[in-house]
């Protein structure tokens, strides 16, 4: 009988932190699929048209560009 209620602690005490567990790696695969989700806005290059996402795009005076040698071009 003392081992069958140990047994049964040890069970439970397992299953509690495998639940606890799981959990927390669902959480944590739901804000990845959110991540990726999540649309990046994208913008055309001023000089050649090409679309980069706005957070990479070089800001100048006349608009975005896709790298800093195509906003000197466009700038000089």
């Amino acid at each position: 009988m003392k081992y069958l209620l140990i047994f049964v602690v040890i069970f439970l005490v397992a299953w509690k932190w495998r639940s606890a567990r799981t959990a927390d790696q669902m959480e944590l695969r739901r804000e990845r699929e959110r991540k990726a989700a999540a649309p990046t806005e994208m913008v055309a290059c001023a000089h050649c048209g090409v679309h980069v996402p706005a957070r990479d795009a070089v800001t100048g005076q006349r608009g975005a560009y896709c790298c800093d040698a195509h906003r000197a071009l466009a700038e000089s």
